[in-house]
């Protein structure tokens, strides 16, 4: 079910309300039950892998808190617990890459090799459930969370409705112990989840689909278009992409608000940040913050030598690649992130910068740095975005050898103007969120802000509704 449809709007406020006039008890039955619904709106028979990975993790989770003495078999449980869930997440989006990838070397070679293909779809979701379920068996083998008994409330961990689909990818010590609390009805709650849900349906409808016409356009036929255009897909791209994931995090995030229980914030204005590390530090903010607990401090973290650590960055970041999807260009997407931030870290060492005392100069080169980072930023989404190197390659080729071609794109004033808002309400929220920032304001200000984000998705929404970018993850 998607967040900007009409049957999600019948089924929020009826879940909500249903949440607070039953009593705290069977409260977990109803979100459980209203979780499988919103789920099963796609595909209904890929709740069974859900549920798979559910009993192999609740299980898991049990036997390692009663074998907390007995290291060998409590490793073992944990590492059979993520073979067996990282298995079905490679059956089903990697498998084919990987068969056909052994096709092509073997062709290469001139050897024989049968192409196995499944014909089955990636079930929406997957790589986020599969992470905040594995995160739940690493922290109880840590000993930072007991294993949960209640199937019902640790299948309700994975499967909450809000962030089921695409996170933010959620901690036990977080959201598992917020659904056995006893949630009372709050102004504030309410009010700022819907605030909340109108601000994330305004990014999404009126930003990330506006721009994500022009992107389709230049991406199907980049030698159609001028160099001009090709940037000015880019641009859009940069934008469409955080439109699209921020506006779904932030429904997320009211949705479950709404009814009391708090998300982590997966986004903190991350196109003014500095340097490519603290874009990191503020973009996708859950899944950036899962590869570091869960996979880079375990290599060594910054805690080794420089060469050592240049690999494990490497590693995290291919890896980080891979996790967005079965193709080549995201792992050269991720492994140039990789070597990005070595770079940076070399370029610190030599203090270049650091002598400049002047406000006016460090004002200059904050903004400095981060139009150099988004430029960064922006460059590598054209290869996030590209379906094949065929493709990025004809991008880039047009970029440099179509300058001389008119400008063909026709861009419609409702593009230009969903971007502006975007970008000065970014910059008027930086370091904050909108719901805090609302709740700081004046009350003309808020209503004027709440008819404004009304006014706008009733009028400048796309007539195309794409799905959320985020779903083939």
């Amino acid at each position: 079910m998607l967040f900007n449809s009409i049957e999600f709007l019948i089924f929020f406020p009826v879940v909500t309300l249903l949440f607070y006039l039953l009593p705290h008890k069977p409260r977990w039955i109803l979100l459980l039950a209203a979780s499988c619904f919103f789920y099963m709106w796609f595909i209904p028979k890929y709740i069974l892998i859900l549920l798979i990975t559910i009993a192999i993790d609740y299980s898991a989770g049990i036997f390692i808190e009663r074998w907390k003495d007995q290291i060998t078999r409590k490793k073992t449980c944990l590492v059979a617990s993520i073979v067996s869930t990282c298995l079905v997440l490679f059956i089903f989006k990697y498998l084919n890459f990987c068969s056909a990838n052994l096709v092509a070397l073997a062709h290469h070679f001139g050897w024989s090799h049968p192409n196995t293909v499944l014909n089955i779809a990636l079930p929406i979701g997957l790589s986020f459930h599969t992470f905040q379920s594995l995160s739940y068996v690493i922290e109880v083998y840590r000993g930072n969370q007991k294993a949960e008994r209640h199937f019902g409330y640790y299948s309700l961990y994975v499967m909450f409705y809000p962030q089921l689909v695409t996170g933010p990818i959620e901690r036990p010590q977080n959201l598992l112990r917020q659904l056995h609390e006893k949630k009372e009805l709050q102004y504030d709650n309410v009010s700022n989840g819907l605030r909340l849900i109108l601000f994330g349906l305004f990014l999404k409808m009126v930003v990330a689909d506006n721009l994500g016409t022009y992107v389709d356009k230049i991406y199907a036929a980049p030698y159609a278009y001028s160099s001009c255009d090709i940037l000015l897909g880019m641009l859009f791209y940069s934008f469409q992409i955080y439109g699209d994931f921020f506006g779904y995090s932030t429904i997320a995030l009211g949705c479950a608000l709404s009814m009391g229980f708090t998300l982590i914030d997966n986004f903190k204005t991350p196109y003014l940040s500095g340097s490519v590390q603290e874009f990191w530090r503020r973009w996708h903010i859950s899944l950036s913050s899962w590869f570091r607990d869960y996979l880079y401090i375990p290599l060594g973290g910054n805690r080794v030598s420089v060469p050592r650590w240049a690999v494990n960055t490497l590693i995290v970041f291919t890896v980080c690649g891979i996790w967005h999807g079965a193709n080549w260009t995201f792992m050269i997407w991720g492994f140039a992130y990789g070597v990005l931030l070595i770079i940076e870290r070399g370029l610190r060492n030599f203090h270049l910068f650091d002598k400049i005392e002047n406000k006016t100069g460090q004002v200059i080169l904050k903004i400095c740095n981060i139009a150099k980072t988004f430029v960064i930023v922006t460059l590598l989404w054209s290869v996030f975005r590209a379906p094949s190197f065929g493709t990025l390659r004809d991008l880039f080729t047009a970029l440099f050898h179509n300058g001389t071609l008119p400008h063909q794109l026709q861009i419609a004033p409702v593009a230009w103007i969903a971007l502006s808002l975007f970008i000065a309400t970014d910059i008027v929220i930086r370091n904050s969120r909108f719901d805090v920032w609302c709740s700081q304001q004046k009350a003309v200000v808020r209503w004027t802000v709440y008819g404004v984000l009304i006014f706008a998705i009733i009028t400048l929404s796309s007539v195309e509704q794409y799905p959320f970018i985020y779903f083939q993850f």
